[in-house]
C-alpha cells in the first residue's frame, strides 16, 4: 500500500502539470514577458502567503497542522523585500489581487480558520512546490531580468534556513505519512490538494489574460 505522501503526489500530478505548463508560466519562463508580468505574479503570491502565514501561529499548537508549521518555510518577509525591489518603497499602495487570487487566498484562510487538515493540503502544495519547481523559476528570473543571484527580486525562492532541501522534503513527506487523520479525512486532504492546484491554475489563467503575448 502506498504511503500517504505518495498518494497525494500521484493524485495531484495531473493538476500539478497543468499549473506548471500554463501559458502564462511558459511565456514568463521563456523570457517572452517583461519584468512587469513577473512583478504582478509576485504580487499575487503575496496575498496567498499572507493567508497561509497569518494563521500559522494559531495553528502551531494544532495536533494536525502543528507539525507542519516551520518558521524556516515562511515566505512573507522575503516576498515583501522582492516587491520593494520590483515596485519600489510604496509597493503596498499599488498592491491588488486578481479575483482568482482573492478566491485562492480566501480558501486558504477558510481552511486555516476552520479545517486544519485542509490547511495542510495548501501548505503542502505551496511550500513543497517552492522548494522544488520554484528553484527553476529563480534561475530563469535571474537570467532573464538580471537579478543578483539569490538576491532582491528572487528572495522568495531562497530558503536560507534550509541547508538541505532534499532532506527537508523527505522529512516533510514523513510528516504527511504520519498526519493525524483517518482514511476519509485523508481523502478530503487529497481532494483539497487538487483544489489548491486548480485555484493556482486559475490565477495563472487570469495573469495570462492580463499579459497576452501580442500576436
Amino acid at each position: 500500500m502506498d504511503s500517504f505522501s505518495t498518494v497525494i503526489r500521484t493524485a495531484s500530478h495531473e493538476q500539478h502539470m497543468e499549473a506548471e505548463t500554463s501559458t502564462f508560466m511558459s511565456d514568463l519562463l521563456g523570457g517572452r514577458l517583461g519584468v512587469d508580468a513577473y512583478a504582478r505574479y509576485t504580487e499575487q503570491l503575496w496575498f496567498v502567503y499572507e493567508a497561509l502565514e497569518a494563521g500559522a501561529e494559531r495553528l502551531a499548537s494544532d495536533p494536525v497542522a502543528g507539525p507542519f508549521i516551520r518558521p524556516e518555510l515562511f515566505r512573507l518577509t522575503a516576498l515583501e523585500r522582492d516587491l520593494a525591489h520590483l515596485r519600489g518603497a510604496g509597493w503596498r499602495a499599488g498592491l491588488s489581487a486578481l479575483p482568482a487570487t482573492g478566491e485562492y487566498a480566501a480558501r486558504v484562510r477558510e481552511c486555516a480558520e476552520q479545517w486544519p487538515a485542509g490547511y495542510v493540503a495548501h501548505h503542502y502544495t505551496r511550500y513543497l512546490g517552492d522548494l522544488s519547481g520554484g528553484q527553476i523559476i529563480r534561475g530563469k528570473a535571474e537570467k532573464t531580468w538580471g537579478f543578483a543571484r539569490k538576491g532582491d527580486g528572487v528572495r522568495f525562492y531562497v530558503f536560507e534556513g534550509i541547508s538541505n532541501p532534499a532532506a527537508f522534503k523527505r522529512d516533510y513527506r514523513e510528516l504527511l505519512d504520519a498526519v493525524r487523520a483517518d482514511d476519509l479525512e485523508k481523502q478530503r486532504i487529497v481532494a483539497e490538494c487538487k483544489r489548491a492546484f486548480a485555484l493556482n491554475t486559475a490565477v495563472f489563467q487570469a495573469l495570462g489574460r492580463e499579459f497576452p503575448l501580442s500576436a
